[in-house]
Order: C-alpha cells, then sequence, then structure tokens
C-alpha cells in the first residue's frame, strides 16, 4: 500500500515546493488535479497530450523528489445542463484519461456528475429521497443522461488501460455503493469503479469498511479524508444543512466552472472535514486501511486535506501521523 497527497491543498507552491513537502512527510506520492473543478495547477495537460516527448522532462521532477504520481483527479460535473461547465469538465476527463498512460498511470478520479431534471433544465438536482413517482420519472431521465456518457468514458479508459475511479460525492448521481455498482451494471462497465473517499460516507452515517468489502473489486483508489459531527448542532439542523452563504464577488471565492462559486461553509455546522485522526483515531483508519489491502495491496491512499482550522503543512502532517501509525496497528507496509 502506498501512501500519497492530492494536490489540491499545495496549489499555492510550485511543483518542486509540493514535491519537497510531500517527500518530507515521508509520502510517495502526489496526485494530480488535471482539471474539473480546479485546474491543473501542477501538470501541463494541454502541453503533453499536444507534445508527449516532455512528459519526459516532467516526471524527471517526481523522479528527482523520490516520489511517484499517485494518479490524475478531474472531479467536476460532466452531465451538468450548463454546457458552459458540463461540457468542459466532460473533456477535462477525456483528457486525463488520455494523458494517463503519458504519465504511466492507470488511475482517473472523477465523479459521476449530476444532469438537470429534464431536457432544457439551467441547473443540476439531487434528489435525495425519491418518494415521490415524479422524482423517479426526473431520476430516469438522469441515469439515461449518465448512461451513455459512461458508455462512451468506459470504452475510452478501455483503449487507454485506464480505470476510471468515481468519487461517492453528494450531489452526483452515484454516491455511495449502490449507485456505483447500479451505473457500473447499466454499462457492464470493466473499467469503472469507485475512489473510495471516507470522508463523504461518514457524514452520510455510512459504514467506509463495510462499504470498501461490500463494493470489494470495484475499489479502484482511496482519499484519506475525515470528518467529524458536532452532535448539538446536527440534532437540530441534520446533516443535510442548506445553511450556506453565498460568497459576493469581491470576496475570495473559488469559481467551480462558468458562473458558480463555492459558498461559504456554515458557522455552526452539523459536520466538518477534519484533519485525518480528528474525527477517526488511528485504529479506525487501521481497519479502513485493512479492508483497502484486501482488495488491493498496492493501492494508493492520498491524504485530501480540507481542515478550515489547520493549515497546509499543520494537516498534512497530522494526518501523515495518523495513517502511518495505523498502517503499523495494521502491519501494513507503506
Amino acid at each position: 500500500m502506498k501512501l500519497g497527497v492530492y494536490s489540491a491543498i499545495l496549489h499555492d507552491r510550485t511543483l518542486e515546493e509540493a514535491l519537497t513537502i510531500v517527500a518530507n512527510l515521508g509520502l510517495k506520492g502526489y496526485e494530480l488535479n488535471t482539471g474539473g473543478f480546479l485546474p491543473p495547477v501542477h501538470v501541463p495537460v494541454d502541453a503533453i497530450l499536444k507534445n508527449p516527448e516532455i512528459a519526459t522532462d516532467y516526471l524527471e521532477k517526481f523522479e528527482t523528489a523520490g516520489l511517484e504520481i499517485a494518479g490524475l483527479n478531474c472531479n467536476g460535473n460532466p452531465l451538468h445542463p450548463n454546457p458552459e461547465i458540463g461540457e468542459k469538465h466532460a473533456e477535462d476527463i477525456r483528457k486525463s484519461i488520455r494523458l494517463a498512460p503519458l504519465l504511466g498511470q492507470t488511475r482517473v478520479v472523477t465523479m459521476s456528475g449530476l444532469p438537470g431534471t429534464e431536457p432544457g433544465t439551467k441547473h443540476p438536482a439531487w434528489h435525495v429521497n425519491t418518494w415521490s413517482s415524479g422524482t423517479l420519472d426526473s431520476l430516469d431521465y438522469q441515469w439515461e443522461v449518465a448512461t451513455q456518457f459512461w458508455e462512451e468514458i468506459e470504452e475510452l479508459a478501455a483503449e487507454n488501460g485506464v480505470k476510471v475511479a468515481l468519487e461517492l460525492h453528494p450531489q452526483n448521481l452515484v454516491f455511495n455503493p449502490p449507485t456505483a455498482k447500479r451505473l457500473v451494471e447499466r454499462i457492464n462497465a470493466k473499467h469503472i469503479g469507485v475512489e473510495l473517499d471516507a470522508s463523504h460516507l461518514f457524514w452520510q452515517q455510512m459504514d467506509s469498511i463495510k462499504a470498501v468489502r461490500w463494493l470489494g473489486d470495484l475499489t479502484f483508489h482511496s482519499a484519506a479524508k475525515d470528518v467529524r459531527i458536532n452532535p448539538g448542532n446536527a440534532a437540530i439542523c441534520g446533516v443535510l444543512d442548506d445553511r450556506f452563504r453565498r460568497l459576493t464577488p469581491e470576496e475570495n471565492r473559488t469559481n467551480i466552472g462558468g458562473n458558480e462559486y463555492v459558498n461559504e461553509w456554515p458557522q455552526d455546522s452539523a459536520w466538518d472535514f477534519v484533519a485525518v485522526g480528528i474525527g477517526h483515531d488511528a485504529a479506525y483508519w487501521a481497519e479502513f486501511m485493512k479492508a483497502l489491502y484486501e482488495v488491493d495491496k498496492n493501492m494508493w491512499v492520498n491524504i485530501e486535506h480540507e481542515d478550515t482550522s489547520m493549515g497546509a503543512i499543520a494537516g498534512l502532517e497530522y494526518a501523515a501521523k495518523t495513517l502511518f501509525e495505523a498502517a503499523k496497528i495494521a502491519n501494513i507496509d507503506v
């Protein structure tokens, strides 16, 4: 098993600086963002696709740092009904799949995407509780859209020797183990599976260890990100908390495609992303790593840091320490 870092938290550094930070943590790899919600800050995607020869010089940066590339990541919404977003994110997935073999990679991480409710709508719609027949009618349409797109991606992934790992992320058609299996079975996929990011399962009250074992060899890749439930706030708001604040153009906000931006997290939140080890201790992560190891002894487990109470370096250090302790408990070489 190999431990690495997902690049987004280090996008304010140069690639060389980021690789030095990761190497100094004793980790082995760096998962590169290649598009989607975030730009490909640390990899010249278009340049390498246009001129594959430059991949050699690019890969030397990782060799010099004593690291490997730990997968490519282009999380976004390729099914967004706004073509300015959906078509752009879809093309980023295609580019990432074509880029992967040029960089010696076999894993591309992304999201299933989420369409609108019917043709001609402007915004995606996540049906969290399909108690009405009309909601199921809409869901049938969404699955038709997804099937057409992911059949195309399955074929492209097969051509390039790549496995596409879908993050089980809310506000996506595929957001839990059953929906992942549903997509795979609908298109008889051999190259589409799951990136097991435990954090989104935690706040939805799923058991990430059981999820890995239930999915089995559909688990292609993993992210280490933790969640803390805040019981007092969750007791009143529940985990489907909608008290986010829209940021103004004058504020520091992150664009995620078209004219869409990340909102401000609720101040008295029902739950928060935290550094690995704060929401769940090393003993828990040891069992999680054991489950992953049973599926693939060479699986990457990459730290994704989104704890706003900690700086980037402090958060990565805390997470790495937790995972090394977990690996020791689990008796797994990392």
